[in-house]
């Protein structure tokens, strides 16, 4: 995309959600209401804590709250009016940190005229949060470090921004070593015509923009990542007419995975691994992604991939590894990385009652 078609798509983006949206009952598709996944009940909790007006201003397609935050670092992209930072504030507790950066400045105000609020309401005696206006996909310029987060977040936001690759690439800088990036956003089931990314309200909507889902593991593999591993996936909709008619034959998920930054050594061997329990909120079973569930105590074997991730993360000390024989003959695993596949599946499963915590956090307050 030209600089200046960037720049153009930059402002209308800022326009859009600073002073177009004034709450997420605005928005015109599910698309940035969308729950990737049931919401335990810590974070149900954690979430009745933040600010009605912080809450109100939100606009996301999942739930990025991945597992282990205890004193992490975490960095939140396109973190708008703060819901997701003072969410993680509190999981990540008065030794972690949770930073914030923004390009809409509207935004970046409202999240932090609750900074005060929020920590006297977690009881924290030295804030724990900050926030920056910035480009996501300029990070240095915000003034943020290499190698200095353990996790990376972002919320139905890469897709605003007209290089992805770029985002990816600044991402994968700030991480340490093991460090992750745990994202929601929106993908396309073929590469998205000019006349949707063309469109203002569907660019703002997080459909214009939307990366065809395969273009991901490209991209991850080419500045370094590990493949893609997928979490959750649901189906977004479109009611308006007009909106309908642009769209024609492209549809869209909402989908969250995670990508590690992993040290370049030796690749790892297929192995056993035991989990040993005990992470908050996921005290007895662990589920990593669509693919691998583990059980406390429970004896699992895997494959290279899974391996190297687990023994090279933060997760490294919460598993038992043991070796697996040479002439063991361990069934390769088929992976599901298809969010439309795994979208539709799960529709199906769906009961006509969505079951306690699976309503969206990601509208109104009484929904957590």
């Amino acid at each position: 995309m030209a600089a200046s078609r960037a720049a153009e798509t930059h402002q209308d983006v800022q326009n859009y959600y600073g002073n177009v949206l004034k709450k997420s009952a605005d928005l015109q598709t599910n698309a940035c209401v969308t729950p990737a996944k049931l919401v335990p009940k810590y974070i149900r909790e954690s979430l009745q804590n933040l600010h009605e007006e912080v809450t109100s201003r939100y606009y996301g397609c999942g739930l990025v709250v991945p597992e282990r935050l205890e004193n992490c670092r975490i960095l939140d992209l396109g973190s708008g009016s703060g819901r997701d930072c003072y969410l993680l504030s509190q999981l990540v507790g008065e030794k972690g940190h949770v930073t914030g950066i923004d390009m809409t400045k509207v935004q970046v105000e409202v999240a932090q005229t609750y900074l005060e609020y929020h920590m006297r309401k977690f009881g924290f005696q030295t804030p724990n949060v900050t926030f920056l206006h910035g480009c996501i996909e300029k990070l240095a310029e915000a003034g943020i470090q290499n190698d200095s987060y353990d996790i990376v977040i972002s919320n139905c936001v890469i897709n605003l921004v007209p290089d992805k690759q770029q985002v990816l690439r600044e991402v994968y800088q700030v991480l340490k070593h093991g460090g992750e990036l745990y994202f929601s956003d929106v993908y396309a089931s073929l590469e998205v015509p000019e006349d949707i990314k063309s469109h203002k309200v569907l660019w703002g909507e997080c459909l214009g923009g939307a990366l065809y889902w395969k273009d991901l593991a490209t991209i991850a593999q080419k500045i370094g990542f590990s493949p893609p591993r997928l979490v959750a996936a649901n189906i977004i909709t479109v009611e308006n007419k007009e909106l309908e008619r642009v769209l024609g034959d492209c549809r869209f998920v909402s989908a969250t995975y995670r990508l590690f930054k992993l040290p370049k050594t030796e690749p790892a061997k297929r192995c056993r691994v035991a989990y040993k329990g005990g992470i908050s909120g996921h005290e007895k079973e662990l589920i990593f992604d669509v693919n691998f569930t583990f059980k406390e105590g429970e004896a699992v074997e895997v494959d290279e991939e899974m391996a190297a991730v687990l023994k090279n993360s933060r997760f490294a000390q919460d598993f038992l590894f043991t070796p697996v024989e040479a002439c063991s003959a361990l069934e390769t695993k088929v992976l599901i990385r298809d969010p439309f596949r795994l979208a539709e599946e799960s529709d199906k499963m769906k009961p006509r009652q969505a079951p306690e915590g699976a309503g969206s956090c990601c509208g109104k307050r009484e929904n957590c």
